[in-house]
């Protein structure tokens, strides 16, 4: 990682540690009315493109919204959160959502050798319907601008600093994901 990328990546997690989950909480409430406040978006305007996200509360959970444009190459919008110090024991994560029928990634960022590497795992949504999803962290796939790495480690609980949704769909328009927590879960 070039030294730019790694100073903005530094600078970022150390403005949002205000409120990082740690190995103490193992949730994310996203029914808090200031969770929302720890998330950052980063949407395709970065290389261009003109969608619109971020992560808001509408009174009862946080919501992922926006609206997804492919003027100017466009087309993904993401919100992300730093966390910290997660017990190794931890194999799983539990995502807990009301659909609105479009399909989302869920995303966790460690570092690697210095670099930042990216994990991600898709998932449907079922419009106005409440979810309880489950995620093995081993299933996860290192990615690195939407490319697949092959020969990256498994990603492991104890490595991860971020957490992250992103919207990817190939589908122009608005979107409207309500979150209500993530949890992670140690081994059966």
């Amino acid at each position: 990682m070039n030294i730019f990328k790694r100073a903005c990546f530094l600078a970022f997690t150390a403005l949002s540690l205000a409120h990082p989950v740690t190995a103490g909480s193992l949730m994310i409430d996203l029914s808090a009315p200031d969770e929302h406040h720890q998330w950052r978006a980063t949407n395709d305007g970065v290389m261009g493109g003109l969608s619109q996200g971020g992560l808001s509360f509408n009174g009862r959970w946080s919501l992922f919204s926006g609206e997804l444009s492919f003027r100017n190459n466009g087309g993904f919008s993401s919100v992300n959160r730093p966390i910290a110090n997660l017990p190794a024991a931890i194999d799983r994560v539990e995502l807990v959502f009301i659909g609105d029928g479009r399909r989302y990634q869920l995303r966790f960022t460690t570092m690697l050798d210095g670099e930042l590497v990216r994990y991600k795992h898709e998932f449907a949504t079922v419009q106005g319907q409440r979810h309880s999803k489950r995620f093995i962290l081993r299933d996860f796939q290192a990615t690195f601008r939407g490319r697949l790495i092959s020969d990256a480690p498994s990603l492991k609980a104890e490595a991860i600093n971020q957490v992250g949704l992103l919207i990817a769909d190939k589908q122009p328009g608005p979107f409207a994901l309500q979150l209500v927590q993530l949890q992670f879960l140690p081994a059966p």
